[in-house]
């Protein structure tokens, strides 16, 4: 894996979406910054996974946790320019049936890209004009 300081903005990012429906079909933000397709899938992974667990209260079996985060979590997908992705429909069901056993699992901030950048970078690297 290389560690560029400055990944390009062609490379792999995740989209997130707000599933409560405020921006309709639009994703509410996009992310750039990753160093490879698996660093930008395994975010949009745990970044799903949180949302799950902020929609679980106890008590609740796997179809009342799927339906509170259909209402009211969002969503991630990984992908890249060449055509790789990772979306959570294939482990949903999966994340909705079991807590995660460890807080790692739920911990998407650490492999958050914008983390260490300023903010002139983090708009550099997500297309952003300045005015």
């Amino acid at each position: 894996m290389t560690n560029s300081p400055h990944p390009t903005a062609s490379g792999p990012f995740v989209r997130i979406k707000d599933l409560s429906g405020g921006n309709g079909d639009e994703p509410v933000e996009e992310i750039r910054g990753f160093l490879t397709t698996a660093d930008a899938a395994t975010f949009a992974r745990r970044y799903v996974r949180d949302s799950i667990e902020r929609c679980r209260a106890p008590g609740m079996d796997a179809e009342v946790v799927l339906a509170a985060w259909f209402a009211f979590g969002e969503d991630a997908e990984a992908l890249d320019p060449s055509g790789e992705h990772w979306t959570s429909a294939a482990e949903i069901r999966a994340f909705a049936a079991k807590p995660p056993r460890t807080k790692s699992e739920r911990n998407w901030r650490a492999l958050d890209p914008r983390k260490n950048m300023t903010d002139d970078e983090e708009d550099d690297v997500n297309g952003d004009q300045g005015e």
